[in-house]
């Protein structure tokens, strides 16, 4: 059964993901945020300690040693972004200017940290990664 747990510092950090790694069949789910970015390192290490699967939302994540990740490309999302600061300079106003999605995501797979718990990704899958880290 999945459990949302939001914590406020490093320590409530610890203790969340040392009680997820006691459970059998314990796996993590990071959101996007800012907390979670400050102290990846903090959940990349304790994910691994406890053998946790966990997947994280920027692809540097899982090159810091996550196991995968998969959400948006924020380069592409700057790219895009560009064209918005142009238009803006010219005089538009940014409240008549279209609110635009992500459209392009990406999916990281870092084969170290797989090896390391004990998972083979499907060959379907890493067909599927945009990068995969050896």
């Amino acid at each position: 059964m999945p459990i949302t747990h939001g914590v406020g510092d490093a320590k409530e950090l610890e203790n969340l993901i040392t009680a997820i790694g006691r459970e059998p069949g314990g796996s993590l789910l990071v959101m996007p945020d800012a907390f979670a970015t400050v102290h990846r390192q903090l959940i990349i290490l304790l994910a691994t300690r406890y053998g946790l699967p966990a997947i994280y939302p920027y692809r540097y994540q899982a090159a810091d040693g996550g196991l995968m990740s998969y959400g948006v490309d924020t380069v592409d999302l700057m790219r895009r972004a560009a064209p918005y600061v142009d238009r803006i300079l010219k005089g538009a106003k940014p409240a008549d200017l279209p609110v635009q999605a992500p459209i392009k995501f990406e999916l990281t797979l870092n084969q170290r940290t797989a090896r390391a718990l004990g998972i083979k990704f499907p060959a379907g899958v890493l067909a599927l990664a945009d990068e995969v880290i050896e």
